[in-house]
C-alpha cells in the first residue's frame, strides 16, 4: 500500500476516539499531535481550569524540536525568562560564587528555554482547543477493558467508551495506579523533599537566583524579571519519604519549619511567608521507572510514566518528546488499527532517550544539595572554578534523542 492509499484508507474510516486524562503539558501535547493524525479527542481535567503562573521549567534539547514542528516556538520564546545570574551561599549568607545559570544546568544560551509553567500550558491548550474537547472539573473513576474498546466511568456521573485511554496526570498518576498498582513499587526515591511557594519580592532580585545551603539543606529566592514577587523553594535531605505529612498541609508546613528552624540567611522570612502561602507544593524528590508503559488499550505518558525529578531539569522535556513519540508511533500502525503495535513502537523508540535523561541525577543533578559538609566544601570549590560564561554544547543527553519525521498529517490540518 502506498502513501497516499493509506491516507486515503485512513480518511474513510471513522475517526477512533481516545481520551487523555490530564491538561497540563504532556497532555496537551499528545492531543495536539493525536488531532494532526486524524483521531477524536477528549482531555480531562480534575482542576477547574488551567493552572496559571508556576513555577519556571526548562525546554531544552530535542524537545524544542517538538515545540517548533507544534508551531509555538514563536509565543514561547516572547516569553523566554533569561535568568542572568545564579548565586551560591554559604550558610553565613556570604557569596561562594556567581556564576551563569547555564554552568550548572547544561544549557545553551540563545537556544534553550526557560519559561513559566503557565505560559506553556497556556500555549499548548491555545494550539489544541478549537480541535479538541476539554472536560474540566471532572476525572477518571473506573477503567474497564474487557469488551472492544474502553469504559470510562467519570467522577461527574458519565459513561463514555474510547478506543484509547492515556494517563497524563503526572508523578502520581491515578490512571498508573487503577493499571499497574501502587505507585510505591515503580517510585525511586532520591533522598530529598522539597517545597516551593511564591512570596513578596523585598529582595531587590531581577532575573537571577540565589541559592544558600548547609548540609542536607538548601533555601531559594528565584526571580523570574523584574516581579514583585519570587519564587521561595526549601529542599532537604531525608532518609525516607514522610508519607505522613504528604496529605496534610500543616504537617508539611511544620515539617519544613522545624528542618530549617536555625537557619540564617532569608530563611526566617521564608518560613513566615511559607505559612501565608496559597499556592504552597511540597513533595518527594524522586522518579517513576516502570519496565512498561501500557496495559491494554492505556498507555502512560510523561511523569505518569517515566518522571525523570526536577533534580534533571528534564521533566517537561521528556513530557513534550513522549507525547510526539507516542502519537506519532501510534499513526504509523493506524493502518493496522494496532493499537498494540503503536504502543510497543512508543517504547522501542522512546525508553532509551528517557534512561539517559533520568540518569543525569547520577551525573551531578543531586550534588547542587550536598548532605555533609565535606562534600559542600567540594561543591564549592568546584563552582568557584566553574567559567562564568554560558554552555555552547548543552548536555548530550538534552538531544540524545533525533525525532523521526512520521506520516503525513490525517485530517486535513497539514501545514
Amino acid at each position: 500500500m502506498t502513501r497516499i492509499d493509506l491516507m486515503t484508507d485512513i480518511r474513510a474510516k471513522p475517526r477512533r476516539k481516545v481520551l487523555i486524562s490530564g491538561a497540563s503539558i504532556a497532555g496537551p501535547a499528545l492531543a495536539f499531535w493525536l488531532n494532526r493524525y486524524g483521531y477524536e479527542v477528549t482531555v480531562v481535567e480534575k482542576a477547574g481550569t488551567l493552572r496559571a503562573g508556576g513555577y519556571p521549567i526548562d525546554v531544552r534539547g530535542t524537545a524544542l524540536e517538538v515545540v517548533r514542528r507544534m508551531g509555538i516556538l514563536p509565543r514561547l520564546r516572547d516569553t523566554h525568562i533569561d535568568l542572568r545570574r545564579l548565586t551560591f551561599l554559604d550558610g553565613d549568607g556570604g557569596e561562594v560564587a556567581s556564576i551563569h545559570p547555564h554552568s550548572v544546568t547544561g544549557g545553551v544560551a540563545g537556544r534553550d528555554l526557560e519559561v513559566r509553567r503557565g505560559d506553556l500550558t497556556d500555549a499548548l491548550y491555545s494550539a489544541v482547543r478549537d480541535d479538541v474537547e476539554f472536560l474540566f472539573n471532572d476525572s477518571i473513576d473506573t477503567l474497564d477493558q474487557s469488551g472492544h474498546g474502553v469504559d470510562v466511568t467519570f467522577r461527574g456521573g458519565g459513561k463514555r467508551t474510547f478506543d484509547m485511554v492515556f494517563g497524563a496526570e503526572g508523578m502520581h498518576s491515578r490512571t498508573r495506579e487503577m493499571l499497574f498498582g501502587p505507585e510505591e513499587q515503580f517510585h525511586r526515591y532520591l533522598g530529598y523533599c522539597f517545597a516551593v511557594f511564591t512570596m513578596p519580592n523585598t529582595f531587590g532580585l531581577s532575573h537571577e537566583t540565589m541559592m544558600w545551603n548547609t548540609p542536607g539543606r538548601a533555601a531559594a529566592l528565584y526571580a523570574v524579571g523584574d516581579n514583585d514577587e519570587v519564587h521561595a523553594f526549601l529542599n532537604f535531605a531525608q532518609p525516607e519519604p514522610p508519607f505522613d505529612a504528604f496529605p496534610n498541609l500543616e504537617a508539611q508546613q511544620n515539617l519544613v519549619a522545624e528542618i530549617f528552624a536555625d537557619a540564617g540567611w532569608e530563611v526566617p522570612g521564608m518560613l513566615a511567608a511559607m505559612r501565608d502561602a496559597d499556592d504552597l507544593f511540597f513533595d518527594a524528590v524522586g522518579q517513576i521507572r516502570m519496565p512498561r508503559w501500557s496495559s491494554g488499550r492505556v498507555a502512560l505518558v510523561g511523569d505518569a510514566a517515566y518522571a525523570p525529578s526536577f533534580l534533571t531539569g528534564q521533566g517537561t522535556s521528556l513530557a513534550l518528546v513522549g507525547a510526539y513519540m507516542l502519537a506519532g508511533s501510534l499513526a504509523g500502525s493506524l493502518a493496522e488499527r494496532d493499537h498494540a503495535a503503536g504502543f510497543a513502537a512508543y517504547e522501542h523508540s522512546t525508553r532509551e532517550f528517557v534512561t539517559v535523561n533520568q540518569g543525569l541525577v547520577g551525573e551531578g543533578g543531586a550534588t547542587l544539595f550536598p548532605t555533609t559538609a565535606e562534600a559542600l566544601e567540594q561543591r564549592n570549590n568546584r563552582l568557584r572554578s566553574l567559567s562564568t560564561m554560558p554552555s555552547a554544547e548543552g548536555r548530550p543527553a538534552h538531544s540524545a534523542l533525533t525525532l523521526p519525521e512520521f506520516m503525513p498529517m490525517a485530517s486535513g490540518h497539514a501545514r
